[in-house]
């Protein structure tokens, strides 16, 4: 599939938004929908105000995104339909070419996140309880000069 990558645009919103509930949701069931609903407020105006934030576009829609803060993966989100299409390695690709190193925490309960690390060369270098959820948490940590 051929995709753009391009910095986010507050006209894309509504599509970032579609793509990280129909991805979240799948990806975390594990999750309460009271906290779901706190992230899903709190990404237009908490998240993406502060991080740098790049989306994968197929056929003039958002179809995926990636938001860094620094080196830190802060979301990494795909529309499940076009999982395992290249998009989420494309995002992170744009995510190297700025960073020599990245790290990321993901859930240990969400697999298609884990797998998904795990597949583009993560290694985890720390695990704990994530305070809000009491989820465990694994922080995963890439090197481009492995």
């Amino acid at each position: 599939m051929n995709y753009t990558i391009r910095e986010y645009e507050t006209s894309d919103l509504e599509d970032l938004l579609n793509t990280w509930e129909n991805a979240a949701y799948l990806a975390h069931p594990f999750l309460t929908k009271e906290f779901q609903d706190q992230v899903r407020h709190d990404i237009p105006n908490v998240y993406l105000p502060n991080t740098q934030t790049w989306v994968a576009v197929y056929q003039g829609k958002v179809i995926g995104f990636i938001s860094m803060m620094g080196n830190e993966i802060g979301a990494l989100f795909v529309e499940p339909e076009f999982h395992g299409t290249g998009a989420g390695r494309l995002l992170v690709g744009k995510a190297l070419e700025l960073q020599d190193e990245l790290e990321v925490e993901v859930f240990e309960a969400n697999s298609i996140g884990r797998n998904f690390y795990h597949s583009y060369g993560f290694e985890p270098i720390e695990e704990k309880v994530h305070t809000e959820t009491g989820q465990i948490a694994l922080r995963l940590k890439y090197s481009s000069s492995k």
